[in-house]
């Protein structure tokens, strides 16, 4: 068993990993981007959770909204963005299955 209490920081932040999946905390700046259509995990499926800020992702060509709430599945494979276009930072937890990084 792993038990934590979670704080993101700026940035992108692996916080578990066990052997079949990992869990990693990402905040985006206002206007901060990450990835684009080749950033890729080859055999890992990500889901986004987000939990505060608003922004948009863009898998395989297409847009969708994040707000807070917001669960994403990028599956294994996916070209993805994610964009923080609003004022505040954009949080979100971030599970791979298998780990990823």
């Amino acid at each position: 068993m792993q038990h934590m209490t979670i704080a993101p920081n700026t940035g992108f932040e692996v916080i578990a990993t066990s052997a079949r999946s990992q869990a990693a905390t990402m905040v985006l700046t206002p206007g901060e981007s990450t990835g684009g259509p080749d950033n890729r995990h080859a055999a890992s499926d990500q889901w986004l959770y987000v939990t505060a800020g608003r922004g948009y992702a863009v898998v395989e060509s297409q847009r969708v909204r994040l707000e807070p709430g917001s669960l994403l599945l990028i599956e294994a494979g996916e070209g993805h963005e994610i964009v923080n276009d609003g004022d505040l930072p954009l949080e979100s937890l971030n599970i791979y299955a298998p780990p990823e990084y």
